[in-house]
């Protein structure tokens, strides 16, 4: 006997209260709210013979890109394992071998495993959230959009699926461009429900690279009780915020908002170090003074430097140490990174071709040596996807080559960057800053 949950998938599971307390890990992990482990432990004591609480379970520890947690993950992978052995073929089957394929790092793999689900089950909101993030962390861009695109007719006008499915396509419309289409269904899925952080994140996205900074602003503050409160993606969208500010330069705004927000609990979390990370990185290049700020980060990122798991965490913990001027824990990191591209999973590759070159470019950065950083970027910028993370991540890489050519008075390859900038965002108060010093003149109308 199984159970259907809230989407109307059927659950190995004969215990009502089992499946209940699944729905809810599930919805929380969806809304990305506080604390669906916790809920899948319920599951777990009501069945414990039931096998996709585990599987929640480990994917939760695993899609955060923290080597540290994957004892757990691995745990909680030989449990659903052990529950689904004698298996020869079914959903929860594939669910583990999915689990085991990204935790022995071949990434495509497990978004391969993810993606047979749903063409069998396009209900199945635990492999679409487990691909969505994956295409997230590997910077597959279209499928954000597409593999969203192809399970939304499937479902019912009416059902609460279709909200959630719809913050994710949102996500992937503004990856690829869509920017008018992504911020109306944005906001529908928002108004599916008020806690969906991710939708909430993408029509944020939308404000960020259309430059419509007052309306972001007003965006997020103005749900900040929806995403703030008792939410494990807070940080993120704080750190959105912070890019607004940061745009317009209101810089004792910005060191505001990580002091009192984005570090607020002190966080050793990877994601919340990224945001940390990436926001002092970007006051750096606008030569704005942190103070004493890049230490704590960098002593945090220090246990990392071996993990050679995901190089966009490598080239973020580089920022830190570089930042911190900690040089010694650089020259290992990058020594660690070379071990890393000689492999042959998936994260060799992503550090051979953007982790390690973006990293011996922020060392050069920090070292003076400003034209080997340019050497490193200029071709690095425009693969820079295929080591995963955002549009509006992956352009600190395109402030880094711009501030490098300054420093290296590579005049001409500093304004043909900033004109690329211009060009998106025409009334950005630092890029205009940045020409007014350059003395040239900035473009008032967005190129045709």
């Amino acid at each position: 006997m199984t159970q259907r949950d809230q989407f109307g998938v059927e659950q190995t599971t004969s215990d009502p209260q089992a499946a209940r307390h699944f729905d809810a890990a599930l919805s929380k992990l969806l809304t990305l709210n506080n604390d669906p482990l916790a809920e899948a432990d319920r599951a777990l004591g009501s069945d414990p013979g039931f096998a996709m609480p585990h599987v929640l379970k480990g994917l939760a520890n695993v899609l955060g890109t923290d080597p540290s947690q994957h004892a757990a993950a691995r745990q909680s992978l030989a449990a659903a394992k052990a529950l689904t052995g004698a298996q020869p073929v079914g959903r929860d089957l594939s669910h583990v071998a999915a689990l085991h394929s990204w935790l022995g790092g071949h990434f495509p793999d497990a978004v391969a495993q993810w993606e047979n689900i749903l063409i069998d089950h396009p209900h199945d909101a635990l492999a679409m959230f487990a691909a969505h993030q994956a295409d997230f962390l590997l910077g597959a861009s279209s499928e954000l959009r597409d593999r969203v695109a192809r399970r939304l007719p499937k479902l019912d006008t009416g059902s609460p699926l279709r909200g959630y499915y719809e913050g994710m396509y949102a996500f992937g419309l503004e990856e690829t461009g869509d920017y008018a289409r992504a911020i109306k269904v944005g906001i529908r899925s928002v108004e599916s429900d008020r806690r969906d952080a991710w939708a909430i994140h993408a029509v944020a996205h939308v404000h960020e690279m259309t430059h419509c900074l007052e309306e972001g602003e007003n965006w997020l503050r103005s749900r900040v009780e929806d995403w703030d409160t008792d939410n494990f993606f807070a940080i993120h969208n704080w750190w959105h915020l912070a890019l607004y500010l940061l745009d317009q330069e209101r810089w004792q705004e910005v060191l505001d908002l990580y002091d009192q927000r984005i570090r607020r609990n002190d966080s050793a979390v990877v994601f919340d170090l990224l945001d940390a990370s990436a926001l002092l990185w970007r006051l750096k290049l606008c030569d704005v003074d942190v103070g004493q700020r890049w230490s704590r980060i960098a002593a945090l990122w220090d246990p990392h430097i071996d993990d050679a798991w995901y190089s966009f965490n490598d080239m973020h913990a580089m920022m830190s140490f570089v930042g911190a001027g900690q040089f010694e824990q650089a020259r290992r990191l990058i020594a660690r990174l070379r071990e890393t591209a000689l492999g042959s999973l998936p994260n060799a590759g992503m550090t051979r071709s953007v982790g390690l070159p973006v990293s011996e470019a922020l060392l050069a950065y920090g070292e003076g040596r400003y034209g080997a950083a340019v050497n490193l970027l200029v071709p690095v910028k425009a693969i820079a996807a295929r080591a995963g993370g955002s549009n509006a991540q992956r352009d600190v890489i395109g402030w880094t080559l711009l501030a490098a050519a300054g420093k290296s008075a590579q005049r001409e390859l500093e304004r043909e960057i900033l004109n690329e900038r211009l060009a998106l965002k025409p009334n950005s108060v630092v890029n205009l800053a940045w020409s007014r010093r350059l003395g040239g003149p900035a473009p008032l109308e967005p190129l045709p």
